[in-house]
């Protein structure tokens, strides 16, 4: 299974392979080193996601803003 991850500081997407879940990765693009969440944050951020009426929000610690 593969990930999709945007670098919080340039927005480079990475495609990642699902053993980079819940790891610091530097970005290849500016070096920001940030965290992928873990896929068990992922299920339970997508789920708001498709509840919400509008945009929703995850930050690189998973919290979500709607």
């Amino acid at each position: 299974m593969q990930l999709l991850a945007k670098c919080p500081a340039c927005g480079q997407i990475l495609q990642l392979d699902v053993s980079a879940a819940d790891r610091r990765l530097g970005c290849p693009a500016c070096g920001r080193r940030f965290r992928v969440p873990d896929v068990t944050d992922m299920e339970r951020a997508l789920d708001v996601a498709r509840k919400a009426r509008s945009k929703v929000y995850i930050d690189e610690e998973g919290n979500t803003y709607a």
